[in-house]
């Protein structure tokens, strides 16, 4: 999954981008406003970060606009003010949670997971496919019951599958979201980690849950009727 931080505090943006990316996300970084609209308007993102006091543009504008465009993932606000009355501003303009500033990482860790969780329809930490379970919050994954051995980009790949289950996912768009936007996998990697994927899943080829759509990409269906 893909997160944009738009915070113009240097020590802050950097502790943000390293905790995050510790959780396995790509993160893209930005320290000013206008710069921040280009990429929440122009990047593949899941969910934006957005300081309120930022030069260039205020993070009330951007919300403004990603809104007026129609852009709907996740929004979640840092703001150093005291007035609810800027909370309740930012979140009538279509954000969708806030923290106020001094903060503990740890809690805007967990607020991203959950704002994440709940646009894919998911209020629980896990996702419960009957013989799968995904724990969102502490990144593992259970088959029958088994705890399953993954490296962390299976586990990413996994994870966006079931947040996107029976949506047809192409090897672009997975890129995308897998990565910062200054890494460049090769165009092999991807199908390298699904097959290692397919088969931890599926050792004896009887479920089948990611099919590949030639020309297309991939969907992953969880569940058979």
């Amino acid at each position: 999954m893909r997160i944009l931080v738009i915070e113009d505090e240097t020590e802050l943006r950097a502790l943000m981008g390293r905790a995050l990316k510790r959780e396995g996300f790509a993160v893209d970084l930005c320290a000013d406003g206008t710069e921040g609209l280009y990429y929440a308007t122009e990047f593949p993102i899941d969910l934006a970060i957005i300081d309120l006091g930022l030069p260039g543009m205020s993070g009330m504008e951007i919300v403004r606009t990603l809104r007026a465009r129609e852009l709907r993932y996740p929004v979640l606000i840092l703001t150093a003010r005291a007035d609810w009355q800027d909370k309740v501003e930012a979140l009538e303009l279509g954000a969708d949670d806030y923290v106020t500033k001094p903060f503990r990482l740890e809690e805007v860790i967990a607020r991203v997971h959950a704002l994440l969780r709940r646009s894919a329809g998911h209020a629980a930490a896990e996702v419960d496919f009957g013989r799968l379970r995904i724990n969102l919050s502490a990144q593992e994954a259970w088959l029958n019951d088994e705890l399953l051995d993954l490296t962390g980009f299976e586990y990413k790949v996994l994870a966006y599958f079931a947040l996107h289950p029976d949506r047809v996912v192409s090897k672009m768009e997975l890129n995308e979201h897998l990565y910062d936007e200054d890494a460049d996998p090769d165009s092999n990697v991807i199908e390298v980690i699904i097959g290692r994927l397919r088969r931890k899943l599926d050792p004896t080829g009887d479920w089948q849950p990611i099919e590949t759509l030639r020309g297309r990409g991939y969907r992953f269906r969880p569940v058979r009727g």
